[in-house]
């Protein structure tokens, strides 16, 4: 049994898979608020119970080095070998988040993926993989001629680059905000949504009805709130934010492709973009993408899809977990479960 965590900065999401026939198998998984926990292990323990896995593999936000890290969004350091020891498991991995992303790509089937540009599909080489939720997440997927890896990056923190008079007053807003510097993840990210509402509130002077006002004030994630009215087209300034997120999350996306030269395509991840499938598939995200000047056509060329299941991320930490057992000791429950 091999155990899988997406940990993000709101939520730890873990799982047990097994193998059948050579295919991971899910068994059963469980969602915990990471509010007010000591730390992963501590999750870990109350949702293995009494199971028994021989493999974990974590995919965490931020940069891992020697199997150690400070969470980006969580007041947590995790260890590698602390965690085995703690939890007696052999063997335990810590991954970027969008690296077991890009792991999860391969297990997927098409109906848990969302084409949004077809692009040339004939073409092979590089493909780039951006995530928005709580944090922005980019990864690049290196063809090596033969499959795609996963290298994990922190572009989400990149300095932020506005495109028109309204992204310019965006970022004065921000380093005001922020006092000084603004990432990307300040625009396209859960926060960012609500950042660009404030703005076109408090700045552009957009009317905030006080039915909507007092909707966000009395909710848990205003995000949902903004969202769900700009979709169902009620009010001005949620379809606004929401038109200018969507359109700096294309720009972005399309900067990531750049710089891969990922012609093999780019993925769009993470947990917001499912729930806002409908207006990325009204042109904004593309418009944005593609607009690159005289690289334009390259952009236009690459296909673009979006990754219908939240699993996605478990599905390659699992499958990282079990291959790395595998290459230390030698024995792939993978291997061992395909019928002969």
């Amino acid at each position: 049994m091999i155990l899988a965590g997406d940990v993000g900065g709101t939520k730890v999401h873990l799982a047990l898979y097994d193998f059948i026939n050579g295919k991971l198998q899910y068994a059963r998984d469980e969602r915990y608020p990471a509010k007010n926990r000591t730390g992963l292990e501590e999750v870990v323990k109350q949702f293995l119970g009494a199971d028994k896995v021989t493999a974990a593999c974590f995919g965490v936000p931020g940069p891992v080095r020697n199997g150690r890290l400070r969470l980006t969004n969580l007041p947590w350091t995790l260890d590698s070998h602390e965690l085995s020891v703690s939890l007696g498991i052999e063997h335990v991995f810590l991954i970027n988040d969008l690296e077991a992303n890009g792991y999860g790509i391969a297990e997927l089937s098409k109906e848990q993926i969302c084409t949004l540009s077809e692009g040339d599909a004939s073409q092979t080489g590089n493909r780039t993989l951006i995530a928005a939720g709580t944090g922005l997440g980019e990864c690049f997927l290196v063809w090596n001629g033969r499959v795609h890896i996963p290298n994990p990056s922190e572009g989400g923190h990149a300095d932020y680059g506005p495109r028109n008079e309204d992204e310019i007053d965006l970022l004065r807003f921000l380093k005001q905000k922020y006092n000084g510097r603004v990432s990307y993840e300040r625009v396209v990210s859960g926060m960012g949504l609500t950042n660009i509402y404030e703005f076109l509130r408090e700045v552009r002077g957009m009317e905030e009805p006080a039915w909507l006002a007092k909707l966000i004030a009395a909710a848990d994630d205003p995000n949902s709130v903004i969202t769900e009215k700009a979709l169902a087209a009620k009010s001005e300034i949620c379809e606004k934010a929401l038109d200018m997120f969507v359109s700096a999350y294309g720009a972005e996306a399309g900067n990531l492709a750049l710089k891969a030269l990922s012609v093999g395509g780019l993925y769009i991840g993470g947990g917001i973009a499912p729930r806002i499938l409908e207006k990325l598939k009204d042109g904004t995200f593309i418009k944005a993408f593609t607009d690159k000047g005289r690289l334009s056509q390259l952009l236009i060329n690459m296909p673009v899809r979006v990754i219908l299941d939240s699993s996605a991320a478990l599905l390659g930490a699992a499958a990282y977990g079990e291959a790395r057992a595998a290459e230390l000791s030698g024995v792939s429950p993978r291997a061992a479960s395909v019928a002969v």
